[in-house]
């Protein structure tokens, strides 16, 4: 793969609710603060219509850049699970056995993104699994859910199939009000390097992004419901002033900008006959 491909898909994010788990066991299943590769690779799985056994190889090839339009807030939710269950049913314990009846029910401590909005970029050099992806979400398999089955999204998540996706993942309109206070630096996340990232250098509030700040165990090995495997990948961080211009608010009035710039600069590429 090379270093930035020159396709990729557009994606946008968003919902009521969204849950994006990195050390999820348990009965405590946590958020990140963005879209983890294992969610979205896993949704792309749902709309081609994988099983969860089947390999992912080739969809964990493809890069992922994240900007966040909206950073949203972090909500517990209280959950109960297993109760009233007979005996024969009931959670099973470490040690294999299964609790009795009266002892069935456990607590779980679940978190949400709420009002949460995200514009993602997957790139890849391989333009054949770029239309497979790009169909599977226009018309996906099965139901695509942002994290978790309970968040489905609140509108069509594919924005296009486009050559340089990374120059409008900056210039695509943001689902965010102007702030009050001053310009505020919109995050963008990738596992890739981001001093590609197309914007004026004096824009940038924290370096070039071509150091990583960490890494995120969100790198899916296998989706197999017994055998789940993760792995860790490095994660690049970028904070960038964008144009006042490019804040659209909420509602009708956004996606009519959102739906202007698709149609003024978005356009299906035609397919070459095998």
């Amino acid at each position: 793969m090379s270093e930035r491909a020159a396709r990729g898909l557009l994606l946008r994010l968003a919902g009521p609710l969204q849950s994006w788990g990195t050390h999820s066991k348990y009965s405590r299943r946590d958020t990140a603060r963005f879209p983890t590769r294992s969610g979205v690779v896993g949704m792309l799985a749902a709309g081609l219509g994988r099983v969860r056994q089947a390999p992912v190889d080739d969809l964990t090839q493809l890069s992922m850049t994240v900007r966040v339009d909206r950073p949203g807030v972090v909500l517990s939710d209280f959950h109960t699970v297993g109760g009233g269950l007979p005996a024969d049913e009931t959670v099973i314990t470490v040690d294999g056995k299964r609790r009795t009846e009266g002892k069935g029910t456990l607590v779980s401590k679940r978190q949400y993104l709420a009002d949460a909005a995200f514009t993602l970029a997957l790139t890849s050099d391989d333009e054949e699994l770029l239309h497979s992806c790009a169909a599977a979400l226009r018309d996906p398999h099965w139901p695509l859910f942002l994290g978790r089955r309970s968040c489905p999204p609140e509108g069509p998540v594919l924005l296009g199939n486009v050559e340089d996706p990374l120059r409008h993942l900056v210039q695509l309109p943001l689902a965010a009000k102007r702030p009050r206070s001053g310009p505020q630096p919109i995050e963008f996340y990738s596992d890739r390097p981001l001093g590609a990232l197309p914007v004026n250098l004096d824009a940038a509030d924290n370096g070039d992004g071509d150091h990583h700040s960490g890494e995120v165990t969100d790198e899916p090995l296998s989706f197999a419901p017994l055998a789940r495997q993760y792995r860790p990948r490095p994660l690049y961080r970028r904070a960038v002033h964008l144009p006042h211009a490019t804040y659209e608010g909420f509602g009708t009035g956004y996606l009519e900008k959102l739906q202007r710039y698709i149609d003024t600069h978005f356009a299906e590429p035609e397919r070459s006959p095998r």
